[in-house]
């Protein structure tokens, strides 16, 4: 203040702080390229592009066995003015402060909302010999069966877990997959994966969708019925919000959250949820929060039955 009223004083121009943003601006998915995260993650950042004029990109730093964590972590680490956003599932701020990276614990982000609620499957091979949960359990119980995920702290993998031994068996084997797709199912490396639709699309009428993971069906699999019809107390839906550290200006959550929203409500967006199944939309930061509560009390009874 000082500063600036001796510059009024002798008639020269105070120097006006930069007005966010100014510069280019990382939205990181922790996750390979191709998936409805990153597509409706790319759609935000061009949307960013437009809006603000400033250079905006995807940046995707899968974690392997680790899941998302490694990249959140990076997201973490970096400063709280907005240039890096967070593009995350909901494991990030539910499960990511247990899973040992100190920079995850305690959660150091918050939400400026949620976009997507994925179309997770759980899947086995069309030639498989089990065609349902039920089926798959009664050969499990006999038989070693290997299951594939993205990482065994992830929710879609736990709930897999819980719904296993909420049927009576466990899997034989389980390992952690960059990408789990036709591929996986294919060549043998896993007899039956938990992914999004998305990723097995191109070989859907080689493959049996054994149950989806959320409340609600998938239209494009509608005769599958899912994890919450099977087993209500499992009930719990797999989303993708934007997320920033929670030092982060109020103002500029504001901008990044009115451009997704814009690009949510777009055309293009509306096709992608109609031709993939997934649920595509802009919810608050104040709603993303209260079903990150809720959810987090779900998975604790995920968590009781699986022993974790």
């Amino acid at each position: 203040m000082a500063t600036t009223a001796v510059l009024a004083a002798f008639g020269l121009p105070a120097t006006a702080a930069a007005e966010y943003p100014e510069k280019p601006v990382e939205f990181v998915v922790p996750f390979p390229p191709g998936d409805l995260e990153d597509i409706l993650t790319r759609m935000i950042a061009d949307e960013f592009q437009a809006t603000y004029g400033v250079p905006a990109a995807v940046v995707n730093k899968p974690g392997g066995g680790g899941g998302p964590f490694p990249g959140a972590a990076e997201v973490a680490g970096a400063a709280p003015d907005g240039y890096t956003i967070g593009s995350f599932v909901i494991d990030i701020p539910v499960v990511g402060p247990e899973v040992g990276i100190p920079s995850l614990n305690p959660n150091p982000f918050e939400p400026v909302g949620i976009f997507l609620t994925y179309p997770f499957v759980i899947a086995a091979s069309k030639d498989a010999p089990y065609a349902s949960i039920e089926e798959l359990a009664a050969h499990a119980k006999d038989n070693d069966v290997a299951l594939g995920h993205f990482g065994s702290f992830l929710i879609p993998t736990q709930v897999t877990f819980a719904l296993a031994k909420k049927r009576g068996f466990d899997y034989a084997s389980e390992a952690a997959f960059d990408a789990l797709d036709c591929n996986t199912l294919a060549s043998g490396d896993a007899d039956v994966i938990n992914t999004t639709l998305q990723l097995i699309l191109p070989c859907l009428d080689q493959v049996t969708v054994l149950a989806s993971i959320g409340s609600e069906r998938i239209d494009l699999t509608p005769d599958t019925p899912t994890v919450g019809e099977l087993e209500p107390e499992l009930d719990v839906s797999l989303w993708n919000g934007l997320f920033v550290h929670k030092d982060t200006p109020a103002d500029v959550r504001e901008k990044i959250a009115a451009v997704a929203a814009k690009a949510m409500a777009s055309e293009k967006a509306k096709k992608l949820s109609a031709e993939t199944g997934a649920s595509v939309y802009w919810l608050g930061a104040d709603e993303a929060q209260a079903r990150i509560e809720n959810d987090t009390k779900t998975l604790g009874t995920v968590s009781g039955l699986i022993g974790n």
